[in-house]
């Protein structure tokens, strides 16, 4: 997500585009081995994948925003894009079950240890993963740091970063099909999912309104932007929404992230 659409050069974007192409044709070559296979690999985690990696490159190219450089409208269609839209594809591509499949047995197993350490512990809860989606957003427009990453390449390519991080863990604890640790039951993820959608809304008004906004925009631009950060953001989690009781089966206890391929489990394809 861009603080400044477009900022920093034509080729800005081009570099970032390379290196998601790279993981995703990586992602489709694997895919490819274990659809040969006798359990196979669904089409539609490969799907999803390689739809959330064109959703990564839409947003990462300045020449294909449908924006003019500077407009904020731009920036709120970077940040749905890289904070919502394309983590839901790649987590939809349950990436570290194939790579588990994928991997020698001893490797599979230090996945599997690194799933259950205590950082990935305290991260992968889906408090802590609503916590990083809503207050980065809140940082971004409500603190002079949207104004200092538009004159910082680092800063710019961190306020990035953080999005799709938190975007990709959002999606993964919530509604992912590869394993978490200490995932909690569908409701309780219901019940987060329903304050993550509170929580857009709120910061989408606030947006609109141009209430506590330290955005150097247009107020026009900041309404316009506001509601495509409501009405998008709410599409984005009911089909996150979707995903998530679609695959539901009650009284089905979720795996555990310590039963790996590599450690002997056998996780759907």
């Amino acid at each position: 997500m861009s603080p400044v659409h477009g900022a920093h050069g034509g080729d800005a974007g081009l570099l970032p585009a390379a290196a998601v192409a790279a993981v995703a044709a990586a992602y489709l070559l694997l895919a490819l081995r274990r659809g040969r296979e006798a359990r196979g690999w669904s089409r539609w985690r490969t799907a999803a994948f390689l739809a959330g990696a064109a959703l990564l490159v839409l947003a990462v190219v300045p020449q294909l925003s449908p924006f003019p450089h500077g407009d904020f409208r731009g920036h709120m269609y970077q940040h749905l894009l890289i904070g919502m839209y394309a983590p839901m594809g790649l987590a939809l591509g349950a990436p570290v079950t194939l790579l588990l499949r994928s991997l020698p047995r001893s490797a599979g197993r230090v996945v599997g240890r690194l799933l259950r350490s205590g950082p990935v512990h305290l991260i992968a809860r889906p408090a802590t993963a609503l916590v990083l989606n809503l207050g980065g957003l809140a940082v971004l427009y409500f603190t002079p740091l949207y104004a200092a990453a538009a004159g910082s390449p680092v800063l710019h390519n961190l306020v990035h970063f953080h999005f799709l991080a938190a975007g990709y863990l959002f999606a993964w604890v919530v509604a992912g099909p590869d394993p978490a640790p200490r995932r909690p039951a569908v409701p309780a993820r219901l019940v987060v999912l329903g304050a993550a959608i509170t929580g857009h809304a709120a910061l989408s008004q606030l947006l609109y309104a141009g209430l506590f906004v330290q955005v150097p925009a247009p107020a026009l631009q900041l309404r316009q932007a506001g509601e495509m950060m409501y009405y998008m953001g709410d599409i984005a989690e009911l089909l996150l929404a979707f995903a998530l009781v679609s695959t539901w089966r009650p009284g089905r206890r979720s795996p555990r992230p310590g039963r790996s391929p590599g450690a002997g489990a056998r996780p759907a394809a």
